[in-house]
């Protein structure tokens, strides 16, 4: 491996090389690239520093390596900022294996902030942000306390590096809980991480989420996910102060990518009559929210449109008669408020030419809509760095801010109900067990992510049925009460029904 030190590591030595001064109001970052070695200083295990070929853009990238266990710290020193909110942003890289690596602001005025790295060999960007009151910060490349604290052969690459004036923020912390009201009526419990039972939805506003999604189906086998249940538990969710995003699956049960069947009810219906049945079906469940005083704040049109929806009526190979049928949505959205905003969903959303060609198609036939929707599990869907390039092409490329409608993974490999499980492996993601740990450091990471969306544009995330627990009768498949959950196992909450600590990582904002 070529080393290029980039200063004299010393274990004793504290002191933070001070970058040249800027006028006030710049945040310049020296040697964001580390080409040229200068404004940073590294303190810790001699030799653990280095600069090497191989960087996300120019030459050489940090890395942080040694051949035995090792703690060191790369940092740098700004002044003469004006006080303020400012994002640290870096391209970075890591094998996995630390205690913690971390991206970070210190020493700014107000309370020190940190980022974890995600565990990928691919490039991908962070954020941290943080507030400036004495007019300086510090950049800090660490992990631990103050040094990066790691077992011998653990590696990460830090590269780009700068700092920009305001703040990167996650407007939706949120949760699909559309088993809830299903899972209560057959017992579902519900507990705090201390085990003090409570109200699903306070538990998981506690842990800092500020959103719930919840489904629509139109006339299901058991009766649930109804306008009856959705109003219900929007009351309740309101009450809390969380936001509403409403998913129209336009179906009787799962509509997604293999699936976009028709209700029953609208099976012989003409394409013109469809697309009222469509509009006066949207139109009835938000104006019933509505007059009950909890106006949905985001709607979906269609869930996992990758193929479109009401097939064969509305599918992919139909773009003007999709095209009418989403609009239809948008229109009924529109009428009953004017500023709830409409998502368009896909799922698979680390694939890049599928978003390109679906919204581009969008484009040209002027489907309308507000915020464009990602489902992302890893385990199916490609990996961090494909996800966080497709989010950010996508958010430029149309210009609409972005939202991740589902993600969730698991926080064990057993099973809780006697229904087999969809994700059984006990590594599903490299870097990421199936531990509660590794279930929170992906929650983590995910919205990490989401947060380094260019300009503002990354709203959020919802982690996907938080609460379906395995409870007896609450099963997948509305027309089979013996049906079982498959999902239990990547709920928020344990089989102990105690909430579980990703809560908290995808809470954060």
């Amino acid at each position: 491996m070529v080393r290029f030190l980039t200063a004299l590591l010393c274990v004793a030595a504290a002191l933070i090389t001070t970058a040249a001064p800027a006028s006030a109001g710049a945040a310049a970052v020296a040697d964001g690239g580390f080409e040229t070695g200068g404004g940073w200083r590294s303190t810790g295990t001699a030799g653990a520093a280095f600069t090497e070929p191989g960087g996300h853009s120019g030459s050489l990238r940090l890395t942080h390596h040694a051949s035995g266990a090792y703690r060191v710290e790369t940092a740098q020193a700004l002044t003469r900022l004006a006080d303020g909110p400012y994002t640290l942003r870096a391209w970075v890289r890591s094998g996995g294996g630390q205690r913690s690596v971390s991206v970070g602001l210190r020493d700014c005025g107000g309370d020190d902030a940190r980022t974890e790295l995600p565990v990928t060999p691919d490039w991908v960007e962070i954020t941290v942000s943080a507030m400036v009151t004495r007019h300086r910060c510090t950049i800090s490349l660490f992990s631990g306390n103050l040094y990066s604290d790691a077992p011998a052969g653990a590696w990460a690459n830090f590269d780009d590096v700068r700092l920009e004036p305001g703040a990167a923020r996650l407007a939706i912390r949120g949760a699909d809980v559309s088993s809830l009201a299903k899972s209560e009526a057959f017992g579902g419990v519900y507990r705090y991480a201390d085990g003090r039972r409570g109200d699903a939805l306070a538990i998981l506003r506690r842990g800092g989420l500020n959103y719930i999604r919840l489904k629509v189906w139109v006339n299901p086998a058991d009766g649930y996910n109804t306008k009856t249940q959705v109003l219900a538990i929007a009351k309740r969710a309101k009450a809390q102060g969380l936001g509403l995003l409403v998913d129209f699956h336009y179906s009787d049960s799962w509509a997604d990518p293999g699936k976009q069947n028709k209700p029953a009810a609208w099976e012989s219906l003409s394409f013109d009559e469809l697309k009222q049945a469509l509009y006066d079906h949207t139109y009835d469940v938000l104006s019933a929210l509505k007059a009950q005083g909890t106006t949905a704040d985001m709607v979906q049109v269609g869930n996992e449109l990758n193929g479109g929806l009401l097939w064969p009526d509305g599918r992919w190979d139909n773009w003007p008669q999709l095209a009418a049928l989403l609009n239809a949505g948008y229109d009924a959205v529109k009428a009953v408020s004017g500023g709830t905003k409409v998502v368009l969903h896909l799922a698979n959303g680390a694939d890049n030419g599928l978003y390109r060609w679906w919204f581009d198609n969008a484009a040209a036939n002027g489907i309308r809509y507000d915020v464009i929707g990602l489902s992302y599990y890893p385990y199916w869907h490609g990996t961090l760095a494909a996800f966080q390039a497709n989010l950010f092409d996508v958010a430029s490329r149309y210009g609409k801010p972005v939202v991740v409608a589902e993600t969730a993974y698991p926080f064990t490999t057993a099973d809780d109900d006697g229904w087999e499980n969809n994700v059984t492996s006990a590594e599903p993601y490299p870097g990421y067990p199936a531990t509660p740990a590794g279930q929170a450091a992906f929650a983590r990471d995910l919205m990490s992510i989401v947060r380094a969306v260019p300009g503002g544009r990354g709203l959020g995330a919802f982690y996907w049925e938080a609460t379906w627990t395995g409870v007896k009768g609450n099963g997948w498949d509305p027309a089979d009460p013996a049906s079982g959950n498959a999902w239990e196992n990547q709920a928020l909450f344990g089989f102990d029904d105690r909430a579980l600590p990703a809560l908290r990582q995808f809470g954060r904002r």
